[in-house]
C-alpha cells in the first residue's frame, strides 16, 4: 500500500497531462498528442510541478507503463511484421552499434574522460540508455558519480535528438517508413525516446522503430560480455590481458522484449479475436501517452546546466556521429 501511495501522485499528474494532451491534439491533429504530452510534461516538471513527491510516480510511468505498452504492442503485430526489417535491418543495428561504441570511446578519451566513464557513455548511446548503463556499470566497476552523470548526459542527448530526428527524417526520407524507422530506432538512446520520436511521425513508424530498438536491446548481452574482457587500467590498452579475476557478467534480455515476442507469436497464430488486438492497441496507446508525459516531467533543465559544457559537448558529438553513421548505413543497406 505504501508503494502505491508513493506512485499515485506522479502517476495521476502524468495521466492528467496525457488526457490534456490528447484533447489539445484534437485541435491540432497534424502535431499529435505525443508532442503535447512531452512538451506539457517538460514545462510542468520544471516549474510548478517540480516537486519530489512526484518522482516515484513519474519514474513508474516512464519505465513500467512503457514496458507494458511494448508488451501489448506484440498483440498488434505478427512475426512477418517483425521480420520485415530483414537481415539487412539486423546488420544495420550491429554495424551502427559497433561504430557508435568505437566513436563514442574515441571522443571520450580525446576529451580526457576516464575509460570507465567513456565505456558507460558507449553503452548508453549504443544500446538502450540508462538501462544499458545500469547493466554494464558493475562490470566496469563504475562509481555512482560516473553512473549518474552518464545517465544524465545520455538522456539529455536523446531528448534533443527525439525532437530533431522527425524533422531530419522528413527532409531526408520524406518519412518513408523503413528508413525513418531505422534512423529513429537505430539512433535514439532509450526505448521511450524512440517511441516518443516515432509518435511524431506516424503509428507505422512507431511499430517499426520499436522493432529496430528491440534488436538493439537484445545486443546488450553481447556488449556486457565484451566489456567483461576489457582492461580498465588507465595505463593499459583496452584489450590488453587482464590480471586477477574476470568480472562477473549479469546481463539478460529484458522481460518486456521476451513478452513482446511471445505475444507476437500468439497473435501470428490467428486464434485471437480481432477485438483483442484492437483493445491491446488502445490500451498500449494510452500507456504510451502517459509514459511520454512522464518522460517530459523527468527532463530537468537544471541537470543540463549542472553537468557543464564539456560533458554536454561529449553528448552532442556522440549524437551527431550516430546520425552520420545511420545516414551512411541506411544509404548502403536500404537504398
Amino acid at each position: 500500500m505504501n508503494k502505491i501511495k508513493d506512485i499515485l501522485p506522479g502517476f495521476i499528474v502524468c495521466l492528467a497531462i496525457g488526457l490534456i494532451a490528447q484533447q489539445i491534439a484534437k485541435f491540432f491533429p497534424s502535431i499529435g498528442a505525443a508532442l503535447f504530452a512531452i512538451g506539457i510534461g517538460m514545462l510542468a516538471g520544471n516549474t510548478f510541478l517540480n516537486k519530489d513527491i512526484f518522482n516515484v510516480g513519474t519514474k513508474f510511468s516512464e519505465s513500467r507503463l512503457l514496458e507494458y505498452s511494448i508488451v501489448l504492442t506484440g498483440l498488434t503485430l505478427q512475426l512477418t511484421d517483425i521480420m520485415g526489417i530483414g537481415m539487412q535491418g539486423v546488420a544495420f543495428i550491429a554495424l551502427q552499434m559497433i561504430l557508435t561504441i568505437a566513436m563514442c570511446y574515441f571522443i571520450g578519451r580525446r576529451l580526457k574522460f576516464t575509460k570507465k566513464f567513456s565505456l558507460l557513455m558507449c553503452a548508453g548511446n549504443a544500446v538502450c540508455g540508462s538501462s544499458a548503463i545500469g547493466t554494464v556499470s558493475p562490470i566496469v566497476e563504475a562509481d555512482s558519480k560516473d553512473k549518474g552523470i552518464s545517465i544524465t548526459i545520455v538522456n539529455v542527448t536523446g531528448t534533443i535528438l527525439m525532437v530533431v530526428l522527425p524533422i531530419l527524417t522528413s527532409l531526408l526520407y520524406h518519412h518513408e517508413t523503413l528508413q525513418t524507422s531505422a534512423m529513429i530506432g537505430g539512433t535514439l538512446q532509450s526505448i521511450g525516446q524512440v517511441i516518443a520520436s516515432a509518435s511524431l511521425v506516424n503509428q507505422e513508424v512507431v511499430e517499426f522503430a520499436t522493432i529496430f530498438k528491440i534488436v538493439r536491446i537484445i545486443f546488450v548481452v553481447v556488449v556486457a560480455l565484451t566489456y567483461a574482457k576489457m582492461n580498465l587500467d588507465e595505463n593499459q590498452p583496452l584489450f590488453a590481458k587482464k590480471e586477477g579475476v574476470a568480472a562477473k557478467v549479469k546481463a539478460k534480455v529484458p522481460w518486456f522484449v521476451i513478452g513482446f515476442f511471445i505475444f507476437s507469436i500468439i497473435n501470428s497464430t490467428g486464434i485471437l479475436p480481432a477485438i483483442i488486438s484492437t483493445s491491446a492497441k488502445m490500451v498500449s496507446s494510452q500507456f504510451e501517452i502517459i509514459a511520454l508525459a512522464a518522460i517530459g516531467m523527468r527532463v530537468k533543465f537544471a541537470d543540463l546546466i549542472k553537468e557543464g559544457p564539456k560533458a554536454m559537448l561529449y553528448g552532442c558529438l556522440t549524437g551527431t556521429s550516430q546520425i552520420i553513421f545511420a545516414f551512411i548505413l541506411i544509404a548502403l543497406l536500404f537504398s
